[in-house]
């Protein structure tokens, strides 16, 4: 028997169902998970011969895009991260890491993600590694200690330099972040945690250079000397950012969308991997403390999916460069290649230096176990995020950020999104990308020495022509310089790299 319904009843059903249809959908939380150090051959799915187990992120891999072709704007940890943060390259500010008791690498005119992700309604977060500077409340401006370590004399700065008690500002608390906890940077002073602008626990004690009260587990070279909280342990900085992370997560609420930035200091040195992750891989302490990383990762996963954030949330998983210049002895000695196929290592212009790894999970948006070669930068997050959470780019904010939301959901394209990529460590040498060509504006892109074992090992050459060019798809590894007979080409790649200095932008935005 059919049952009847009366026509003003039926109206107004239709009407609540197209209302309903009509609701937006609800802005998705935003994780960005960011190692250290990790190299694009630390990532087992990416290494078919890799001696280092990475379970969780291989899942992400597995249920997200992995791009193969993916860059940070600098070879080295501060740049990156005002990149990613920013959506503007590194040398249009800096091209040096910010030091300890460094000032802030933000200025006021500055917009930053955080920044018009809380403006629109989320809560924001940065837990982990800041390393972008703070206004430090200094008592002497200069530092009235020295040490010697690399064979010179180094000013530090001693407890009596500086009032410990004051808030500090210039952190992410002033760049559009609500909340932050961390330990700074592992390896610089001081050594404790800060939580929002007020230290935990003042410094009370001056650590010595590399003498930590427990032994690392391979060799640490630049822990530096300077104030630290007494006993401080460097063991208990991943698992504490770790716990905290989870803590957070399991504060947010499902009417309010989050994003989340957790800055790891892993695997970067020190080499200190939690005892019950000792002997997990075959490639050593570090490998060890990938695995630690992966586990890390696979915890904050965990708690997404445990708080019902799974499946309205996207999650990047990235690195800020290449691996250190410990890999050349690890690929020797063990067989694992830290930087996979690539040339050169952390701070090259070399691709080993900035070609890094890239996961994107995004349930119901992102086609699980995809894989993209579209070239991208880390710069390009902060379009990507504004045009998925439909945030118009304020004017002259992220300047080099392109918008890579339709790649995500699996769109391709005949051509390149980006009309060129821009990779820079150190001032004067450039690589500049576009297709399938690579330009370097020198005859080398090395910065840390290669030693000759591994030239050998790797049969590298060389190059004595002014500048470089590369076919990168017929040549990742970089060995057949294209330069003297493609000088056409070089004349056109210089001049791109040239005008983007120049302008102050490579992304011309509708305003």
């Amino acid at each position: 028997m059919k049952i009847l319904i009366p026509l003003n009843l039926a109206f107004l059903l239709l009407l609540g169902f197209t209302s309903c249809e009509q609701k937006q959908a609800p802005k998705p939380n935003i994780v960005i998970i960011y190692a250290d150090d990790m190299g694009y051959g630390d990532l087992n799915c990416q290494n078919p011969d890799s001696k280092i187990p990475t379970p969780n992120l291989d899942k992400l891999a597995s249920e997200g895009m992995r791009f193969t072709d993916a860059h940070s704007s600098s070879g080295i940890c501060s740049p990156s991260r005002f990149a990613l943060l920013t959506g503007q390259y590194h040398w249009r500010r800096t091209h040096n890491i910010v030091e300890s008791f460094g000032p802030p690498m933000f200025k006021e005119q500055d917009i930053t993600l955080p920044e018009i992700l809380r403006e629109t309604g989320y809560a924001t977060a940065c837990i982990g590694k800041w390393h972008l500077g703070w206004n430090w409340n200094f008592i002497n401006e200069e530092p009235s200690g020295e040490r010697e370590y690399w064979g010179k004399t180094h000013k530090m700065y001693e407890l009596k330099d500086l009032d410990w008690s004051k808030p500090l500002t210039g952190g992410p608390l002033d760049q559009g972040f609500d909340y932050y906890f961390g330990d700074g940077t592992i390896n610089f002073p001081p050594y404790a945690f800060i939580e929002n602008d007020k230290f935990v626990e003042a410094p009370n004690a001056i650590f010595e250079f590399n003498q930590f009260e427990r032994e690392v587990k391979e060799a640490d070279w630049d822990s530096r000397p300077g104030p630290k909280v007494k006993n401080w342990d460097p063991y208990k900085v991943l698992p504490t950012l770790t716990q905290k992370t989870k803590e957070w997560i399991g504060k947010q609420k499902g009417d309010r969308p989050f994003f989340l930035y957790l800055a790891l200091p892993a695997p970067h040195a020190p080499i200190i991997p939690n005892d019950e992750f000792d002997g997990k891989s075959k490639a050593g302490a570090y490998g060890d403390f990938m695995v630690q990383t992966d586990w890390v990762a696979g915890e904050i996963l965990k708690a997404l999916k445990e708080n019902g954030f799974e499946e309205n949330t996207l999650v990047i998983f990235s690195s800020d460069n290449g691996p250190e210049r410990f890999a050349f002895e690890r690929a020797e000695k063990y067989g694992h290649f830290s930087m996979g196929e690539f040339r050169g290592l952390k701070r090259d212009v070399w691709e080993g230096g900035h070609h890094i790894p890239f996961v994107v999970k995004w349930p119901g948006n992102i086609q699980a176990g995809s894989i993209s070669k579209e070239v991208i930068s880390q710069v390009d997050i902060m379009a990507t995020i504004a045009a998925i959470t439909k945030i118009k780019i304020p004017k002259n904010a992220a300047p080099d950020s392109y918008d890579l939301s339709a790649v995500l959901k699996g769109k391709t394209y005949s051509s390149p999104i980006r009309e060129a990529t821009v990779q820079n460590t150190y001032k004067g040498m450039y690589g500049l990308r576009q297709g399938k060509w690579l330009y370097i504006n020198k005859p080398t892109g090395e910065i840390s020495k290669m030693p000759a074992s591994f030239k050998k090992l790797r049969n590298y050459s060389d190059f004595k022509t002014k500048g470089l060019l590369f076919d990168l798809e017929n040549d990742a590894e970089q060995r057949v310089n294209l330069y003297t007979e493609n000088q056409g080409k070089v004349m056109v790649l210089d001049s791109l790299l040239q005008k983007y200095r120049q302008q102050g932008y490579s992304v011309k935005r509708d305003q």
